[in-house]
């Protein structure tokens, strides 16, 4: 069994928060967009930050609220928001190495902040060093599940004081999904610039009353252009 320092438990907490903040970025995006929603059909803010800590996993959190949304009982949304988690049977295994000699609580705290994102990343740092372990994933894990409650939050606060944003094509299960679909294609804040040019150019021309399917084709045409302008833009080998 490895033995760590407290100081280098501490340098690895801080590496993980320090590495993971790129994609906690990315996750804000998202957990915004899902407040906004959800506050749109009556989820309180304070709600949305609770079931954020709690729950820990924006794919189910989405599909379990569009449940409550359609007037499913509590046990649907349960068994929905299960069923999309099952994945992490899988993930909690492949964690066993890292989580070894700990004490019990230190281990379900690891579970519980391991999410899509700090979980890849630690197992991509794990694989080119070793000694990358709990600290790193629990570290990262504070990062997300504090990002990912707070932006939830801040999102349900500011959609509280929308209106009916079906006005400007924003319905709940379509929005959703296409929110849960963004989730899996974000590739890192490469993507930060192409993606806000379509959404603003999209939903300006929704507001300008132009035809929603011209609005969307126009805003997917000014994200390709703003990827293609970027010079920093990767251009894969041949």
């Amino acid at each position: 069994m490895t033995h760590h320092t407290p100081q280098r438990h501490t340098a690895s907490l801080t590496q993980g928060a320090l590495a993971i903040l790129p994609l906690a970025l990315g996750a804000s995006l998202y957990g915004f967009a899902f407040g906004v929603l959800a506050a749109q059909i009556g989820f309180p803010w304070w709600g949305i930050a609770t079931m954020s800590g709690l729950v820990h996993a924006g794919s189910s959190q989405i599909v379990a609220v569009e449940q409550f949304s359609s007037g499913s009982a509590l046990l649907g949304a349960v068994l929905a928001g299960a069923a999309l988690n099952l994945r992490y049977i899988g993930i909690v295994a492949s964690l066993i190495p890292l989580l070894d000699g700990l004490p019990l609580w230190k281990k379900l705290l690891a579970i519980h902040m391991t999410g899509d994102e700090n979980w890849a990343l630690t197992m991509a740092e794990r694989a080119k060093n070793p000694q990358i372990g709990a600290a790193f994933l629990i570290g990262s894990g504070c990062v997300m599940i504090s990002v990912w409650t707070l932006s939830t939050a801040l999102g349900a606060l500011v959609g509280s004081s929308f209106g009916d944003l079906e006005r400007f094509g924003l319905g709940f299960a379509f929005t959703a999904a296409f929110i849960a679909m963004a989730r899996g294609l974000w590739k890192g804040t490469g993507d930060l610039a192409p993606w806000t040019a379509s959404f603003v150019a999209s939903f300006a021309l929704v507001v300008a009353q132009v035809p929603t399917a011209y609005a969307i084709m126009i805003g997917t045409l000014t994200g390709l252009a703003v990827l293609l302008l970027n010079p920093r833009r990767k251009v894969p080998a041949q």
